[in-house]
């Protein structure tokens, strides 16, 4: 029997990274599908290379990298929007969730649902938002850039709403649509 034992754990490790590799996949498709729209497909813009290259580190295949890109290019694509969501998590922490989708109405529920989980309730926009403010962040071997978000303020959290913490950014990075998740916990 040591040997079915030995299997189950090989299929359950192999799960696991291949879900994995999933998300990651998924989400460099997304942020490549943006990008070629920005630029009609033009693979030489730094933009749209830059996320070619990043998604070629995580070893995503190029038939996945030219679907992208296809979906973008063809006529009638429809086009990614970024959303941003606020809320409140324990201890009074700022959480902002950016998702990038097409359909703003799973995105929202996504987020809700994983948000639900935890007891916590979407507020209002701006309302976690001042906690933050927006740098821009260049690559130096591209020359592009993007902005991330900084606290301007944080909280200090105790260890058990540290671990809840912990818990919430997990529930919310197994979301399809999510791309970020910015807190100003310490």
């Amino acid at each position: 029997m040591s040997g079915h034992n030995k299997w189950k754990q090989i299929k359950e490790r192999k799960g696991k990274t291949d879900s994995q590799k999933s998300k990651a996949f998924s989400k460099y498709a997304k942020l490549i599908t943006v990008e070629a729209k920005k630029v009609p497909g033009n693979r030489e813009a730094p933009g749209l290379k830059a996320m070619i290259e990043r998604a070629r580190k995580e070893n995503m295949p190029n038939e996945n990298i030219e679907r992208a890109i296809k979906k973008a290019t063809e006529v009638g694509a429809t086009s990614m929007e970024t959303v941003v969501y606020e809320a409140y998590g324990p201890g009074g922490v700022a959480i902002i969730i950016e998702a990038l989708t097409d359909n703003h109405n799973k995105a929202a529920q996504e987020v809700k649902m994983a948000l639900a989980k935890h007891e916590i309730a979407l507020a209002s926009p701006g309302s976690a938002m001042w906690a933050f403010k927006k740098e821009p962040t260049t690559n130096p071997s591209t020359g592009s850039g993007q902005a991330t978000l900084r606290p301007t303020t944080t909280v200090e959290l105790g260890e058990e709403d540290l671990v809840t913490l912990e818990k919430i950014v997990e529930d919310l990075e197994n979301c399809e649509e999510v791309q970020e998740i910015f807190t100003n916990a310490e």
